[in-house]
């Protein structure tokens, strides 16, 4: 199986490659390359060949194609340094292998390093050389060999998403295991699609969650956001938008380019950054695109602006020359120290130079010189250049990040080579290499890099996980201004995605933001909105753009004005619902003590009255006035003025009950003792009258039985009135909107006004009785003062009906408890208060002489 598919990819790639159609016969029997092979920029042989692709260009030129001739091989320019370090440290790895005993003892490794110049079609020719070596010529047997044992066993690269995207999917097809230290789309994690892809630079998804979560902490709701034209930039701003999304982060704008799209295009963008009012920009780029934009920006400089970076630029020594980026942030890989590669890189003479044009080109760009003599008006190397003097990004390893990957990637393949011949340790070197050579070796390879759990000589953790990612470990990149005005990167914290949700970060230093700031600068579209108002969106505009509109009474402004529920309240900053004040007439409320004051005097004033009558119960006045009733007048009237202490304090449902019935049986008992001393009244002139007996119809015990009758009628509606529906405490909430009012609800309307009703029938028929009786012929006839005290009862309650509906709150207590005190000192007061001063001030009038009338008038 594994042969029939690796002969149909390679049937399938002929193009590419450059194999010729018209001379490769039907069956395979000779096919011959249209042009010479690739050759790589740096290689050493050995017993296994590791493979290596480097996007060491980040351009390439190629001439338009006329279809009339063969084209020809496109040229690379504009060489990153960088790169070429990242190249030069996998050859530094390999020898570093080769000198340890521990590992493949035995066996040479080699190497061969391409450069893509990131460009799909020079990493793709590399890729098909890897995999079937670089022979010109193939026939049968070769090219079956060649599919069934590859020319590499598996290859470190490349530095490109968008180039190692094409070069998995080849690959992928022959099973060779491809180790990238660069390539971070979130896509290559696609098993399905790229199944003999690992690499050891956490994957995009990791880095764009991140990136959303810091803009979210930072309090940025309105960003632009930047991404390279390619795999790398459109996947990776993909997720990142997806998760800014769900962080409720807005974009104003989100472009794209890419290095090699006209310029009008560039400039489009860079336009369209210094026109947005976004302070903040999220650029997903690679460095090759990045330099173009920045380039671009230096022309026209923008406003301040954050910019917020990607892995791919935000470590790139590069750019620290562009000074209107102070103040970016990012995610970087960790920093790391690899012993022994400076002085490797650094171990470089014009005589190596010269075998490889990698470092030809680099040397004689460095130092303005020709290794070849003098040509066309460049001056020869004369060998006093000293690399050593050199400041570029070749020789800084002070920030090696990538470099280390490389490390990481290049050590993971050879424990995976190491531990699959670790069975054949015991044979000689020759078996060894004929076992490899017809086992399939990059698949069997591929299988050991997934399991590979190892630690680098630097001290540095390799494994991978299901989907052939490393754990998601990053620092916090900074670029801050130094004393003498240049930028530096320095690390203010650490992101691991294996932490607990929340716990990813850890700040370890502060901040510079641009223009050198200390506060985080802001980037909103609108600000926020004032307590009490709700966000309304503009049309048209995204959700973070809106106007702030007042939210209606008793509603609270959240995403939304929120009402708040019916016993809750808007706090004063309306942004939270707090518990309604429960409102009642409580015994501390300065009301409540003067009602309470009253009432106790009122009972008291009862009592005096009391015990004044009882005193002198056998004086003329006293017993003319039905002692007996009077005593129990007094008694209802002290109850009256208690009962009215019920209806202070905080509702329950005794107090409730209480409170209505005490109050109208009590009243009923005091108006029925009225309405009995009225009726003697009357009986006691028709008695006077020749041949009337109406006295022995209306003795003490039949008023002693009508007090009771009434009172019962009274006592009864009560019971009724409880059984059916009583009152029970109530939470009036429609009052008012603010406060709650707890009070007792009337619970049957029928029972309450009953119980007044039947209260009013006996102060009006009273008030009849007494008026008729005024001016009968006595010198102290009571029926008037009974007349007077049920005109002020009736008037009382008569405006207490409407106080009572009007009254707001706990005043609607007070003013129930006010008519009770108010009519029971009209009572007290006018029937009680002359006789009380008669019997006090004016003892010579309490004689029955003088009550009779029999007394004669003083002269004038």
């Amino acid at each position: 199986m594994q042969l029939t598919l690796s002969v149909t990819a390679f049937v399938s790639a002929l193009f590419v490659a450059g194999l010729s159609p018209a001379e490769c016969k039907a069956d395979l029997v000779s096919c011959r390359l249209w042009t010479d092979a690739q050759l790589p920029g740096l290689s050493m042989y050995g017993d296994f060949i590791i493979g290596g692709i480097f996007a060491i260009h980040y351009y390439t030129r190629s001439e338009q194609n006329t279809y009339t001739r063969q084209p020809l091989q496109p040229q690379c320019s504009g060489r990153s340094d960088s790169t070429l370090r990242f190249a030069r440290a996998m050859e530094f790895t390999i020898q570093e292998i080769n000198n340890r005993t521990d590992l493949l003892p035995g066996i040479t490794l080699g190497y061969q390093i391409y450069d893509s110049c990131s460009a799909v079609s020079m990493s793709v020719k590399a890729t098909f050389q890897f995999a079937n070596g670089m022979d010109p010529f193939f026939n049968e047997t070769d090219s079956c060999s060649k599919s069934a044992a590859a020319a590499v066993p598996a290859l470190v690269g490349d530095s490109t998403s968008t180039t190692s995207i094409s070069m998995a999917r080849q690959l992928g097809l022959f099973g060779i295991p491809q180790v990238s230290h660069y390539a971070t789309c979130a896509c290559l994690s696609d098993k399905r699609q790229y199944p003999a892809f690992l690499r050891t630079i956490p994957s995009d998804h990791h880095q764009a969650a991140a990136l959303a979560r810091m803009v979210k902490h930072f309090g940025w709701t309105w960003i632009g956001a930047v991404r390279s034209d390619t795999d790398y930039g459109n996947y990776g701003m993909a997720s990142f938008l997806k998760a800014a999304q769900e962080e409720g982060i807005c974009v104003e704008y989100s472009e794209s380019y890419y290095r090699t799209q006209p310029r009008s295009k560039l400039e489009r963008v860079a336009n369209v950054i210094r026109r947005s009012t976004a302070r903040v920009i999220v650029a997903f780029v690679n460095s090759g695109d990045m330099r173009f934009l920045l380039e671009e920006l230096a022309r026209q400089p923008p406003p301040p602006m954050q910019w917020i970076g990607s892995e791919t630029w935000i470590t790139d020594p590069d750019f620290l020359r562009f000074n209107m980026c102070a103040g970016a942030i990012g995610f970087g890989v960790p920093r790391s120290v690899i012993p022994g590669l400076r002085e490797f890189l650094l171990d470089l003479s014009p005589a190596q130079a010269l075998k490889s044009p990698l470092l030809t080109e680099f040397w004689e760009s460095s130092f303005s010189c020709s290794l070849k003599g003098s040509s066309e008006g460049a001056r020869g190397c004369n060998g006093s250049e000293d690399i050593r003097a050199l400041q570029n990004p070749y020789t800084d390893t002070s920030q090696l990040r990538i470099t280390n990957l490389v490390y990481k990637a290049t050590y993971a393949i050879a424990h995976a080579i190491h531990d699959e011949g670790c069975e054949m340790c015991s044979v000689s070197i020759n078996v060894l290499l004929i076992y490899f050579l017809f086992n399939h070796i990059p698949l069997q390879i591929l299988n050991q890099l997934k399991r590979v759990n190892i630690t680098t000589k630097n001290g540095y953790q390799v494994l991978f996980d299901s989907s052939g990612d490393p754990v998601a470990v990053y620092e916090l990149i900074n670029w801050q201004v130094k004393k003498d005005g240049s930028l530096e990167f320095v690390t203010v914290g650490h992101y691991d995605s294996s932490r607990p949700r929340g716990q990813e970060f850890s700040m370890s230093r502060a901040i510079s933001w641009m223009g050198q700031q200390r506060e985080v600068p802001r980037s909103v579209c609108s600000e926020s909105c004032p307590p009490g108002t709700r966000k309304a969106v503009q049309k048209g505009r995204p959700v973070c753009c809106y106007d702030c509109i007042p939210c209606a009474e008793g509603e609270i402004n959240s995403l939304d004005c929120l009402r708040c529920p019916p016993e809750f309240w808007p706090n004063v900053q309306r942004d939270s619902c707090l518990p309604k004040p429960v409102e009642f007439l409580s015994w501390d409320d300065t009301l409540s003590v003067i009602l309470t004051a009253f009432s106790i005097t009122g009972a008291f004033i009862a009592v005096c009255v009391a015990a004044v009558f009882y005193k002198h119960k056998t004086s003329p006045i006293v017993r003319a006035n039905n002692s007996e009733l009077s005593f129990l007048l007094l008694f209802s009237l002290t109850l009256c003025f208690l009962c009215s202490l019920t209806f202070i304090g905080r509702p329950s449902e005794w107090s409730c009950m209480l409170r209505h019935t005490a109050f109208g049986i009590t009243f009923v008992l005091c108006i029925s003792c009225v309405l009995g001393k009225t009726i003697v009244v009357l009986m006691a002139f028709r008695a006077t009258l020749p041949g009337s007996n109406a006295m022995k119809w209306f003795g003490p015990p039949q008023q002693r039985l009508s007090v009771l009758a009434f009172t019962f009628i009274q006592a009864l509606i009560c019971v009724i009135w409880l059984k059916i529906s009583p009152p029970l405490p109530l939470k009036n909430l429609k009052h008012y909107k603010e406060r709650i009012i707890l009070e007792c609800g009337l619970g049957s309307a029928i029972g309450f006004w009953a119980v007044l009703g039947y209260i009013g029938f006996l102060a009006l028929l009273c008030f009849i009785l007494a008026f008729l009786a005024r001016k009968l012929p006595d010198n102290f006839n009571e029926a008037k003062f009974i007349t007077f005290s049920m005109l002020i009862f009736c008037a009382v309650w008569i405006t207490f009906i409407p106080a009572y509906v009007s009254s707001p709150g706990k005043f609607t207590v007070a003013v129930e408890i006010f008519a009770i005190l108010a009519s029971s000192f009209g009572l007290i007061i006018c029937i009680f208060a002359p006789k009380c001063f008669i019997i006090v001030f004016r003892p010579e009038q309490n004689t029955k002489k003088h009550i009779m009338g029999k007394v004669p008038s003083k002269a004038l």
